[in-house]
């Protein structure tokens, strides 16, 4: 037996109503959960070059040596600025930020304008903790200033870490 008017297919139709619901969900979650960060340091770092350690320094080239001692724990021992003595703790930090801040005033702004500004050698430890870095690094390059931010030197470079 023929049947003669089959039936017509049914046809399947997708809901959209949930998936867009997800999708908006989602955009919300990512939306609420954006964490703007504030700007971070703004610095140009030369790192040592790999090779032998007979090249010449020239010593004009380096006006400003950080020396970042260590104890055996890794904790900050001692912070010296072309051998002076800057302390150990937040208040080394600002004494730092203090004596950068002085001799930024005393060379003027000529050397600024010449893209000339001081440069920093940070020499440390092996075993120092890399967060003591960092805040040397942040002391040295400028601070906040309300809502605009100073900027002290640009050129930080690193010597080879000893042993």
């Amino acid at each position: 037996m023929k049947i003669r008017n089959p039936p017509a297919p049914e046809k399947s139709e997708l809901n959209m109503t949930s998936m867009i619901d997800i999708v908006f969900l989602l955009l919300i979650f990512f939306v609420m959960t954006f964490k703007v960060v504030e700007l971070e340091g703004d610095f140009s770092i030369k790192m040592p070059l790999a090779g032998t350690s007979n090249a010449t320094i020239d010593p004009t080239d380096l006006p400003l040596e950080l020396r970042l001692l260590a104890d055996d724990t890794g904790n900050l021992a001692g912070m010296k600025l072309n051998d002076i003595q800057m302390g150990t703790g937040p208040e080394g930090f600002d004494k730092l930020r203090g004596t950068i801040v002085g001799q930024m005033a005393s060379a003027g702004p000529i050397a600024e304008e010449a893209g000339e500004g001081p440069e920093v050698e940070i020499d440390t430890d092996y075993n120092l903790r890399y967060e003591y870095v960092i805040r040397a690094i942040t002391a040295v390059s400028g601070y906040k200033d309300g809502d605009q931010v100073v900027k002290l030197i640009e050129k930080i470079k690193f010597a080879k870490p000893r042993r």
